[in-house]
């Protein structure tokens, strides 16, 4: 490749992504009194999240139930209120208990 080519790349990625960001600061003067959109643009972040995620979780183990297992110890735990290491921890534990039965079984 060459360098105009990844400067070009690099430029219309760097746009893609700041216009986004701009469009609302230049066309929101004033604080949004609508109870829709609010509570739209207060879950945007959680679905965002979850959308890139939960694909990642699915295929992250070497089967889908222990993926699975996880992933509803993880939201077992959170829903709970648990913080976030003792998620990640509890559900980390889940998978390798899960991994270990299939292991056992088959």
């Amino acid at each position: 490749m060459n360098l105009p080519y990844i400067l070009t790349a690099v430029f219309v990625m760097a746009l893609v992504t700041y216009i986004p960001r701009m469009l609302p600061l230049v066309f929101m003067k004033r604080k949004i009194q609508n109870r829709f959109v609010k509570s739209l643009l207060e879950y945007v972040p959680y679905a965002v999240l979850a959308a890139m995620t939960i694909p990642d979780i699915l295929y992250a183990t070497s089967g889908i139930v222990s993926a699975l297992i996880g992933l509803a110890a993880a939201l077992i735990l959170a829903y709970s209120g648990k913080g976030l290491l003792t998620v990640a921890l509890g559900s980390t534990a889940a998978v390798f208990l899960a991994e270990q039965a299939v292991r056992l079984f088959i």
